[in-house]
């Protein structure tokens, strides 16, 4: 499902992420497992009201690379077409 962030139109961090729901413009949204749980579980929280999936990814790196960037991302989304 990471294959999915690399190739598409996506937001990274917790400002645009939530910004982009808030939009209604997401397709799905990333969480990092190691996160810290003070800033995934209100973003969680807003994702699930809103109805967007939500799909774990064991690391901050791991979702970082994913995305393209060289350091870890907490959260991130891939935005509808």
């Amino acid at each position: 499902m990471l294959t999915e962030l690399k190739d598409a139109r996506r937001a990274v961090g917790l400002k645009q992420s939530r910004k982009a729901i808030r939009g209604d413009s997401v397709k799905t949204a990333f969480i990092a497992c190691d996160a810290d749980e003070k800033i995934t579980a209100p973003f969680a929280e807003l994702c699930r009201n809103s109805g967007v999936p939500i799909e774990k990814v064991p690391t901050m790196l791991e979702l970082g690379k994913a995305c393209g960037i060289n350091v870890g991302a907490a959260v991130a989304v891939v935005l509808k077409d």
